[in-house]
C-alpha cells in the first residue's frame, strides 16, 4: 500500500454500519435524500460535494465525487472552477480570522 488511504476501501463504506445498523440506516437514508434531485440538480450537488471534499481533504470523497461529477455530465473545466471557488472561500476564511489575531495582538501590545 502506497498511502494510508486505499481506494479499494471506498466500496466498503456501507460496512461501517455493521455494529450500529440503525444509525447507519438513518445516515444513509439522510445521505440519499440530500443528494436526490431537488431545488438543486444531482449534477449541481455533486459539484458542491466535490468542492467540499477538497476543503475537508477527504481522498475517498474526492474520488467518489470526481466520478459522480463526470457521470452526471460535469466537465473538467466546471469541476476545476468548483475547486477554485472552495479554495477562495477556504483561503478567505483563514484570512478573515486574521482580524481576531490582530485584535488580540493590538490589545496585548498596549
Amino acid at each position: 500500500m502506497n498511502s494510508y488511504y486505499d481506494p479499494a476501501d471506498l466500496p466498503k463504506f456501507g460496512d461501517i454500519g455493521k455494529e450500529a445498523p440503525e444509525l447507519a440506516r438513518k445516515f444513509f437514508d439522510y445521505y440519499g435524500s440530500v443528494f436526490a434531485e431537488g431545488a438543486l440538480t444531482e449534477r449541481e450537488k455533486a459539484l458542491i460535494a466535490l468542492a467540499v471534499a477538497h476543503a475537508v481533504q477527504c481522498p475517498y470523497c474526492i474520488d467518489a465525487y470526481t466520478v459522480a461529477c463526470l457521470e452526471k455530465g460535469s466537465s473538467l473545466e466546471e469541476m476545476t472552477e468548483a475547486l477554485h471557488v472552495v479554495t477562495a472561500i477556504r483561503g478567505g476564511a483563514s484570512l478573515v480570522h486574521g482580524v481576531q489575531m490582530r485584535k488580540i495582538a493590538e490589545k496585548l501590545s498596549l
